[in-house]
């Protein structure tokens, strides 16, 4: 497996691996310089260390790279992982009062610390995502931020996960 991982170009390593951080391609090219690897896990490692250690004026462009969760009017421009991330965790399925919440938490949320709301969503359902949101959007901006970093690693080692069962 990982013979053919290190054999791929960079243009094809990148588009593999460019949405593992939303939209953050330079991670997956910086990767790139960092082959070859050991196995799949010593790649996952590597590249959240990359992320982790960014300067946090990174970290923020990677974090407000995030779409508003349940933003029904975005749902067509997400990319297809947030997409599917959104659908399984049946952010499509909202009621119109739930829609209206999650747009009310967005805007404060977003006002609030510059940048939105980040859960790794998958495994949850929409009331706890509803829930975590209400009680989140009640902290302070260097919990958040700290918490934000947190839950795109969460949601990188998710989508590490769902390419290296792709590569397997």
């Amino acid at each position: 497996m990982f013979n053919k991982i290190d054999k791929l170009s960079e243009t094809e390593f990148t588009q593999v691996f460019c949405n593992v951080f939303e939209n953050a391609d330079w991670i997956s090219k910086k990767l790139y310089g960092q082959k070859p690897f050991k196995n799949f896990q010593d790649l996952s490692k590597k590249m959240i260390s990359i992320f982790e250690n960014a300067n946090n004026e990174d970290k923020l462009k990677i974090l407000n790279a995030h779409p508003d969760l349940a933003d029904k009017t975005k749902i067509g421009s997400l990319t297809p992982d947030s997409n599917e991330e959104q659908n399984n965790a049946g952010l499509d399925q909202c009621t119109e009062k739930e829609f209206n919440q999650f747009k009310i938490l967005n805007y404060k949320y977003k006002d609030k610390f510059g940048f939105p709301f980040i859960l790794a969503v998958k495994g949850r359902q929409k009331s706890d995502i509803l829930l975590n949101f209400k009680k989140r959007v009640l902290s302070d901006k260097k919990s958040e931020f700290n918490e934000g970093v947190v839950q795109v690693i969460q949601i990188a080692n998710f989508r590490l996960e769902e390419l290296k069962n792709k590569f397997l």
